[in-house]
């Protein structure tokens, strides 16, 4: 977002990502809990978008499928063969919640595409939330199959004997580290992204002010281009990571070791 001061440009590359009121625009105070904002907005539409998929879209269940209901399908079984080629055929049990969250992800980077929209899954407050669920999940399973034999996760038994004790202390502290790099992982990435686009867009109407913008501007404007391309693979690639992590967990919850 940019706009004009004295005889140059302003811009706000951060605009985008501030969360206000549906009602007013204000910014959201720390008590008010139950106020509607932008971000509530674009998470009830991924919600919406996924449900139109995934329910209407597979109604009629033809043997032909058609163009929804063929890329359900195609979803479905993405996710599926993810889950069990990690975590294994018993891992299959936890596949609704995985590819739930797989299709949370993947609708709201690409509906934070759209110019307006905004990215739920840009900040650590939702993609926290939801890392922080899979580690406490994955944690409770572990010691709820196994008990503390849960623990050899953090024994490396093929290593030295002295050096078993380092490692342990390193093994722990990377897995308490994991719901801060899942979800710093895919909120830096969306965020980063979209930023940067936004910077190139506040060269685009420098073309308005100046006669440098008559080779600033279209260089801005083929670098949003790309940058715009690039995201659209990026908001794939952060939902198959951010899916295929949660399957590497859920692994090592259910056949702990090393």
């Amino acid at each position: 977002m940019a706009e004009e001061a004295g005889t140059g440009l302003v811009f706000h590359p951060m605009e985008p990502f501030k969360i206000h009121s549906m009602f007013d625009g204000e910014a959201i105070r720390w008590f008010e809990f139950f106020v509607p904002t932008n971000a509530t907005l674009w998470m009830a539409i991924g919600v919406l978008m996924i449900a139109l998929l995934m329910v209407v879209g597979t109604l009629r269940r033809a043997l032909v499928p058609g163009r929804i209901q063929s890329l359900a399908e195609l979803a479905y079984g993405f996710v599926h063969k993810m889950v069990e080629d990690v975590a294994g055929k018993d891992g299959l049990v936890y596949f609704p919640y995985i590819f739930t969250m797989f299709l949370f992800i993947l609708f709201s980077n690409f509906l934070g595409l759209i110019p307006m929209a905004f990215t739920p899954t840009s900040h650590i407050a939702v993609t926290g939330v939801m890392a922080l669920g899979v580690f406490i999940g994955v944690t409770a399973l572990g010691f709820m199959k196994h008990g503390s034999h849960f623990l050899n996760l953090f024994w490396v038994s093929a290593a030295p004997l002295p050096l078993r004790p380092i490692l342990a202390v390193i093994e722990v502290i990377s897995y308490f580290v994991r719901p801060v790099s899942h979800s710093i992982r895919l909120a830096g990435n969306m965020m980063a992204g979209h930023a940067v686009i936004e910077v190139f867009a506040a060269f685009a109407p420098v073309i308005l002010i100046s006669f440098v913008g008559v080779v600033v501007t279209p260089l801005a404007v083929l670098a949003i281009v790309g940058m715009y391309a690039l995201e659209i693979l990026v908001a794939f690639v952060q939902a198959y990571v951010f899916t295929i992590l949660t399957c590497v967990y859920l692994k090592d919850a259910l056949h702990p070791g090393h």
